[in-house]
């Protein structure tokens, strides 16, 4: 089978692929090359914690987002939301994978609670790369990453109407 190894920037007339959901091995490489690309721009003074990441979505197109910090710390956004926000300020609403890079180098990055939840809002079946700065990664689900979810489908779930009141 034949691949064309580059990922392209949103906007760009969207390429063919012969491969569904699963994304080869190249593409994770160029992909996480991109969040550690990504990782160059995070604003982030006051823990000096760079962290990038590389989203993929349907069509192939790559977003990517960085961690911006705020003075008043609980303000600041994950790379992962930002990544995620951006695609979704431009109309996408699912995604193949992302991969997500920090300068870590003995362990893999792991997105943080909120950032599990957050992905996990555009679905529980799609592909989360943790990598390191030498390019080494672990490939995981959204379900592994955050199991026993709830997600938007549970909203629809039937639900008690009358709650009793405690005596």
């Amino acid at each position: 089978m034949h691949f064309v190894l580059d990922l392209f920037v949103c906007g760009a007339q969207p390429r063919h692929r012969c491969w569904g959901s699963h994304v080869p091995d190249p593409f994770v490489k160029k992909l996480i090359q991109q969040s550690q690309e990504a990782k160059q721009a995070a604003y982030c003074p006051y823990s000096k914690f760079r962290v990038g990441a590389a989203l993929l979505t349907l069509d192939d197109c790559v977003i990517t987002g960085c961690n911006v910090e705020n003075a008043c710390y609980n303000l600041g956004i994950c790379a992962e939301r930002n990544a995620i926000s951006k695609a979704v300020s431009q109309g996408y609403r699912s995604f193949k994978a992302i991969a997500i890079a920090s300068d870590l180098e003995e362990q893999f990055i792991s997105p943080c609670g909120g950032c599990r939840q957050f992905i996990r809002e555009f679905g529980s079946k799609w592909d989360v790369y943790l990598s390191k700065p030498d390019g080494s990664y672990l490939k995981m689900s959204v379900d592994e990453l955050l199991p026993v979810s709830f997600g938007p489908e549970d909203l629809s779930m039937k639900k008690v109407l009358a709650i009793p009141h405690e005596a």
